[in-house]
């Protein structure tokens, strides 16, 4: 393990429960007392925690940690879905994909796709992404090109987001967008917490031929604060977590609802 990603595994072990000890750190990534120590010592001039008599805390810090360091909620839902959302992409095509876990998890998949990767693959699969953590990722891949869109990051969600956004997607022609949300209701479509990631997504939606929200079942009939204006939203990927009540009520607005397989979240299932 690098130190880079020990600094990261040490990071996760504190959004866990805020705080975290230098045995139990020890104990479960197999790296020495005096390491740690170093590790956390690090971490708190970074004022990524707040050091503690034998290990660390959230305490008070300057800013708020990114996304990727809260807890992922129904990380298998997400994977599933993920999955479901992957075998809709063949070789070839141009894919746009939004910030989120949701995303995050597809992007996985799509990393370990044979048929994505192998060097004698000819056709290239394009992603166009304003997750830089999603770039990241996919950037060790030689055989997918990567676009990164323009934008101002905001640092909670690895999203860049902002006006400089609609002048690359104007240049831009999607055969699929799948966009990670916060909420999805029936009535009011699929919502953001954040207006900035909210016009992202309807811009994305709009430059794709066909677009698809992916949201696990937790987030069905709840409402953020920005929606998607003018994206006519018509595709859902969730998990069999959803009610039925629910689902019929997607479907009598037009929504075709996409089942993944797997198990529901543990808070929805009946």
């Amino acid at each position: 393990m690098t130190r880079t990603e020990r600094l990261a595994a040490i990071l996760d072990l504190l959004a866990e429960s805020g705080r975290v000890d230098v045995e139990d750190i020890v104990t479960r990534l197999g790296v020495s007392h005096a390491t740690v120590r170093r590790d956390l010592d690090g971490l708190a001039k970074q004022r990524l925690l707040t050091r503690t008599r034998g290990g660390a805390t959230m305490g008070v810090v300057s800013y708020d940690l990114p996304g990727r360091y809260n807890r992922d909620d129904h990380p298998e839902a997400k994977h599933q879905i993920a999955l479901a959302a992957s075998a809709l992409i063949r070789p070839g095509a141009v894919i746009g994909l939004s910030g989120g876990t949701t995303c995050t998890a597809l992007a996985q998949v799509l990393a370990t796709r044979e048929d994505l990767n192998t060097p004698s693959q000819r056709e290239t699969l394009t992603v166009v992404t304003n997750a830089i953590n999603i770039a990241s990722q996919l950037a060790v891949r030689p055989n997918i090109k990567i676009m990164v869109t323009g934008g101002i990051l905001n640092a909670r969600s690895y999203e860049l987001v902002g006006p400089y956004m609609d002048i690359i997607m104007e240049k831009v022609a999607l055969d699929i967008a799948f966009l990670g949300v916060n909420g999805v209701d029936p009535e009011f479509g699929p919502t953001n917490t954040d207006e900035g990631e909210a016009t992202v997504n309807s811009l994305m939606a709009r430059r794709a031929a066909v677009s698809y929200v992916l949201a696990d079942s937790s987030k069905v009939g709840k409402r953020a604060f920005a929606t998607m204006a003018g994206y006519d939203f018509r595709r859902l990927i969730t998990d069999a977590g959803i009610s039925a009540e629910d689902q019929e009520a997607f479907e009598a607005v037009g929504t075709e609802v996409i089942l993944a397989h797997g198990p529901a979240p543990a808070a929805t299932r009946s």
